[in-house]
């Protein structure tokens, strides 16, 4: 189960996102991120409650960072250690801004 909480502030999008990112739920993630993202200069993905990712969740990760990169960029927040170890091994650590 993925718990998803969006905050528009300007033009900064956040997402909050819980639990897991995985093939289940990386679809309704995706769908949500392309519809909301219009408008926005910066994303920010707060992983800080994300038990797991898997390569799915890190394809719609990957996928929205591609489309940031045009509009104004995005960051990656409070990693927790798991995801984080999960980004380093896969190599998509040196990819993102992560604060």
């Amino acid at each position: 189960m993925l718990d998803v909480r969006k905050i528009a502030n300007g033009r900064d999008l956040t997402f909050v996102l819980g639990g897991r990112l995985d093939t289940t739920t990386a679809p309704e993630f995706e769908a949500e991120l392309k519809a909301s993202i219009d408008g926005a200069e910066r994303l920010i993905l707060d992983i800080g409650k994300l038990d797991y990712i898997s390569s799915a969740g890190l394809r719609v990760i990957l996928s929205a960072h591609k489309a940031m990169s045009r509009l104004g960029g995005m960051i990656i927040k409070n990693p927790t250690r798991e995801v984080y170890e999960i980004l380093e091994v896969t190599g998509t650590l040196g990819i993102f801004t992560i604060e």
